[in-house]
């Protein structure tokens, strides 16, 4: 792997340098950009409105943009698809999250408990009121894990041959459990709804699956993908490939099937049908995506919609209600009706970034509009990969069909895309702001 550019600092001077943010902000309670969440979208956004007013020659004072999460660790979260395959340690794959901010952004380690959009201000866990000029929510989603019965015990088991790359904390058992099977029934779910990247439950099972050729162990394992979604895919150009690609490789598939319970003991996973029966399965080895949906503190929220995402108008990301138009967001925790990966992000981050500038600068959102574009690099085994990329109505988006060709093609490059070049721009240009996805690396409006 390319190594990842990144600032070095020590565990004193991080925890010195985040005391003292932390410390110079303990009087301020009112900022221009309040940002919540400091994962991809947070990061991303804190930078590029920065450096948009800068750009702009308007620029904004150290500390008026204000990231609030008490998390220790930032993770590149594609990265642990690649640790679950053996491509690299899961530790490649994180920072101190103090260590990746600039010094005119603030960063107040704490996570908020309340939204009052009607003052401009939320609370914090800790009782902290904090007011803004405008508000960005990056927050992300939840991972239910106590979704499926029995899961977070079989995760906590060394030995129960259950694993997850969805979680920093299980990714690298994938590999060991993978690596260590030597025969019987391999099962990889994929939950019914919003999950992050959609195509993540297959590419780990593709990958598995090369593993047992190339080692010998392929006719005496059988995998299954166990599915809630109707298909393969939710764009059918790619779901009639992969779904093809099923076929040949030998993989068994049952088709809206959800995991509801897993009994280590004996070995068993019990799947819910559409037309609301059971089916218990017999498994060696179990990757499972837990379920997912919306945070607690968002849900029922005044700045939420039903189903408890965020609700933005999907080309500007400004929220719905006029009354609010001080509130954008973007990323896993928003309405936007697309995947949820950081793909999307790249692009969505310049649309937010130029209609919140526009939005402080004139009262009114600029022309800047957001399509719906997001990719999924599908891994289908060591040194191939099928490049997804599409916009909404689930139409494809290629960026690199008039010099490749169709993307439903597997490639050697756009594996190292995923497993090198990728993870190198995220540390090194998409969390300092200066990465704008298929737009490309200089966009003129921010430099």
């Amino acid at each position: 792997m390319l190594p990842a550019c990144r600032r070095v600092i020590g565990p004193r001077a991080r925890q010195t340098v985040a005391l003292a943010r932390y410390a110079s902000t303990s009087t301020k309670e009112k900022f221009r950009v309040l940002v919540v969440g400091a994962g991809s979208g947070g990061l991303t956004v804190a930078n590029q409105i920065y450096n948009r007013f800068k750009a702009a020659g308007k620029p904004l004072n150290a500390g008026d943009v204000v990231v609030l999460d008490a998390a220790d660790y930032h993770y590149y979260q594609p990265g642990w698809t690649l640790a679950g395959a053996g491509l690299g340690s899961k530790t490649d794959f994180r920072r101190p999250l103090a260590s990746l901010f600039p010094p005119h952004i603030t960063h107040i380690a704490e996570n908020v408990k309340s939204f009052y959009p009607e003052s401009s201000s939320v609370t914090t866990t800790s009782g902290r009121t904090i007011s803004y000029d405008s508000l960005v929510v990056a927050a992300g989603l939840k991972t239910n894990w106590d979704g499926i019965a029995g899961l977070p015990q079989a995760l906590a088991d060394p030995s129960s041959g259950v694993s997850s790359i969805y979680s920093y904390d299980t990714c690298d058992k994938v590999w060991h459990d993978v690596d260590a099977l030597r025969s019987g029934n391999a099962i990889f779910t994929q939950p019914a709804g919003i999950i992050k990247c959609a195509g993540a439950p297959q590419k780990i099972m593709w990958m598995a699956w090369d593993r047992y050729q190339k080692s010998g162990r392929g006719n005496n394992i059988k995998i299954d993908f166990m599915t809630g979604m109707p298909s393969m895919f939710s764009v059918k150009k790619y779901s009639d490939a992969l779904n093809a690609l099923r076929i040949e490789r030998g993989i068994e598939a049952a088709f809206q099937h959800n995991l509801v319970s897993i009994d280590v003991a004996n070995r068993k996973a019990t799947f819910k049908k559409d037309d609301g029966s059971t089916v218990d399965r017999d498994f060696t080895l179990m990757h499972v995506t837990p379920p997912m949906g919306p945070l607690d503190f968002i849900k029922g929220s005044p700045i939420a919609d039903p189903a408890g995402w965020v609700e933005v108008d999907q080309a500007t990301l400004r929220h719905v209600k006029p009354e609010f138009g001080n509130i954008f967001a973007l990323g896993d925790c928003s309405s936007l009706p697309t995947s949820k990966t950081v793909a999307a992000i790249t692009s969505q981050a310049p649309v937010l970034t130029e209609n919140l500038f526009s939005v402080m600068d004139t009262g009114k959102v600029s022309s800047a509009t957001y399509d719906g574009y997001t990719s999924c690099p599908l891994l289908t085994g060591y040194g191939e990969l099928m490049l997804a990329e599409f916009k909404y109505g689930l139409v494809p988006k290629e960026s690199f069909a008039n010099y490749l060709g169709d993307q439903t093609k597997r490639r050697r490059l756009f594996y190292h895309f995923k497993k090198d070049l990728f993870p190198w721009v995220y540390w090194s240009r998409m969390v300092d702001g200066k990465w704008f996805g298929p737009s490309g690396p200089f966009r003129p409006e921010f430099v």
